[in-house]
């Protein structure tokens, strides 16, 4: 049986575990049959906002950053296939460009995605009917994309432009960007980034969770950091091909710089398919399906460890307390 039949044919179990997605102890009580995977729950203890919200802060941007330092030449060679019109080469020379200034954002970004999606989650699972959790997984993820989008799109656009070579470090690419096109310009393809993003957050996370908790039932514990990771893989690379095109479109809206090749995100799609052909919005697919998956098995590999670790000291700290 493979991990999505255990999502959406679990047999009815109980399981006693303490989540370490959110690192309070609860039932884990899997319905019968459901289209999604389901989860009821008798919180022990009163949901703690801030402390979902600093679990998250801090797992979310040491996986961010751990990803993006081990991951960044694959990404910059699936930017240049994307930016690359017709049969254009591809250079594979200055791979890490740009991965300093990158990193400035992906910290603050990936902190605040998993610091706004954790507590999200957990307040959505109470208002969601528990056989719809995919729905509160959905909406956390997307919600979380959204904030992280204010960080993430400058980013973005400083590290794409950098990776195609239009600039040498990231102070300049800021500096000439704001000049030449305004502040706006750090901002392009807002639009389209968040056409890319928010269901790739939403989508990537709800498979996640759904595959958690179907493999949790199977397995009638808690999952170890390897199986988090293989699921991370699996999620990440199922939606990095879903996304492709939106992701090309994206590519293209963010380099194009003060040219303004593209008047929007349909004259982007009906230009790339007209000179160059449908199958020019699946570019780059290689690359980001392999970049995607294995940063997959690292950020929730890391995510889940780092929020382990954190509970884990917490116990500590207490059983430390009580004894003095």
């Amino acid at each position: 049986m493979g991990p999505l039949a255990l999502c959406f044919n679990a047999k009815s179990d109980s399981v006693a575990s303490s989540d370490t997605t959110t690192g309070f102890g609860r039932n884990l009580q899997f319905r019968p049959k459901l289209f999604f995977s389901s989860i009821s729950t008798q919180e022990e203890k009163p949901f703690d906002f801030f402390r979902a919200l600093v679990d998250g802060v801090v797992a979310g941007g040491t996986a961010g950053v751990v990803v993006e330092t081990a991951l960044y030449p694959i990404d910059t060679i699936k930017t240049r296939l994307q930016a690359a019109h017709g049969g254009g080469k591809i250079n594979f020379k200055g791979l890490y460009s740009g991965l300093g200034g990158n990193l400035a954002g992906v910290l603050p970004a990936s902190a605040v995605f998993v610091g706004v999606y954790e507590p999200a989650k957990q307040k959505l699972l109470k208002f969601f009917p528990e056989k719809f959790s995919a729905f509160a997984h959905l909406t956390a993820g997307a919600i979380g994309g959204l904030a992280a989008s204010l960080i993430r799109v400058p980013t973005e656009v400083v590290k794409q432009r950098m990776q195609t070579r239009q600039f040498a470090s990231a102070p300049d690419a800021v500096r000439l960007i704001v000049s030449k096109e305004g502040f706006k310009g750090l901002y392009a393809g807002y639009g389209s980034f968040l056409l890319r993003d928010l269901p790739f957050d939403a989508i990537q996370f709800c498979i996640y969770e759904q595959l958690r908790i179907g493999y949790k039932l199977a397995a009638k514990r808690e999952l170890k950091d390897p199986e988090n990771a293989a699921i991370g893989a699996f999620a990440g690379a199922l939606t990095g091909a879903i996304t492709t095109p939106l992701d090309v479109i994206k590519t293209r809206l963010m380099v194009q710089g003060s040219a303004n090749q593209y008047k929007g995100i349909f004259d982007c799609v009906q230009t790339i398919i007209r000179e160059e052909g449908l199958p020019a919005l699946l570019k780059g697919i290689g690359p980001r399906v392999l970049w995607i998956g294995i940063g997959g098995s690292i950020f929730f590999g890391v995510l889940e460890s780092t929020k382990r670790l954190m509970a884990q000291n917490r116990s500590n700290d207490k059983n430390s307390s009580s004894k003095e």
